[in-house]
């Protein structure tokens, strides 16, 4: 049976209608930049924000800017490349105003991830689109952590003393410290026994020199309660406390990130490390590129502010949490 004309050139027209609007929709491409590519922490957000492009069908470019010049090149070649978003996490969080001017021109979409921008007038700007860590409960989760092995082991303030491995200039990890010891104090633990160790450098190096300072200025301390913003951060600690005879029986260090701990939770023999706070290296990753997608595909524009929180690791669990977080297969 042959369909009359007008129907057939209406079917006609609307199928052409819709290959010309399918070829004419620009690809949907997304930057995710970090400051440390080498990090597992960052390695994993790429893979999870990997996944959510292979499920969603976009492009995302994967970049690594370790300084302020070549962030603002990245953004350059972004939109150079046709790129519609950017997801970052900036080496220096007071390049915030200077990403966002950029960003705007170059017409990106911009959402900030990890580390919060820092505007002209020292404080976080909060207009700008952020996913991030709630920084201070999960620094009130280390110290409660600590307060909790302290008292299991039957250690007394009087022989026992908090080191915590400081890195002030960056508002994230001042936040967690500050956190870990308002939760050692709500918990009874004497202020005067509390002693910051502030690093150089956020990494092992740094803390381990910042701690071997102060483990000279306190040669009779006993057992040590560790804090930091970060799992590299407890790890200088212990290597400096085990330079200077410290277990896992006299002291107790729990981080925060849950990634760059792995190695240390899966030696034979114990250590000082007792645990980490891993975070939701999935919702940083795969959450914000599904995010950044429908914004730019749908309009749907994300909250201004999102929190992540974290859950505790040690050596019995580590290893099922995980591969429940999709970490680890």
């Amino acid at each position: 049976m042959k369909l009359p004309f007008a129907p057939l050139a209406r079917l006609t027209s609307a199928l052409l209608f819709t290959a010309v609007t399918a070829l004419a929709a620009p690809a949907i491409k997304i930057g995710f930049l970090v400051k440390a590519p080498e990090e597992p922490w960052f390695q994993l957000e790429w893979k999870f924000a990997d996944q959510a492009a292979k499920e969603l069908g976009f492009t995302l470019v994967k970049i690594g800017a370790t300084d302020g010049e070549k962030v603002l090149s990245a953004i350059d070649n972004l939109a150079a490349g046709g790129a519609q978003g950017l997801i970052i996490c900036t080496p220096d969080t007071t390049l915030g105003p200077g990403i966002v001017a950029k960003a705007r021109s170059a017409g990106l979409k911009l959402l900030a991830v990890d580390d919060q921008f820092i505007g002209a007038n020292k404080q976080p700007m909060t207009k700008v689109h952020y996913l991030g860590i709630s920084a201070g409960k999960i620094g009130e989760d280390v110290g409660k952590t600590l307060a909790a092995e302290m008292k299991k082991r039957g250690w007394t303030p009087a022989d026992t003393a908090v080191c915590a491995a400081t890195f002030d200039e960056l508002a994230t990890a001042k936040a967690r410290t500050d956190g870990a010891i308002a939760a050692l104090k709500a918990a009874g633990f004497p202020e005067n026994r509390i002693f910051k160790a502030p690093q150089r450098t956020a990494d092992i190096p740094g803390s381990f020199d910042a701690t071997n300072v102060l483990l000279t200025q306190q040669p009779n301390v006993k057992h040590w309660l560790v804090c930091a913003n970060n799992d590299n951060g407890v790890l200088g600690a212990v290597r400096a406390l085990e330079g200077r005879g410290f277990t896992a029986a006299t002291a107790v260090g729990v981080g925060i990130n849950g990634t760059d701990c792995i190695t240390e939770l899966e030696k034979a023999k114990p250590t000082p490390f007792f645990g980490s706070m891993l975070l939701s290296a999935k919702s940083h990753g795969y959450e914000t590129a599904k995010m950044m997608f429908h914004w730019i595909k749908d309009g749907k524009e994300p909250a201004l502010d999102t929190r992540t929180v974290g859950v505790l690791i040690t050596r019995e669990n580590f290893r099922q949490v995980l591969k429940e977080q999709g970490v680890r297969d």
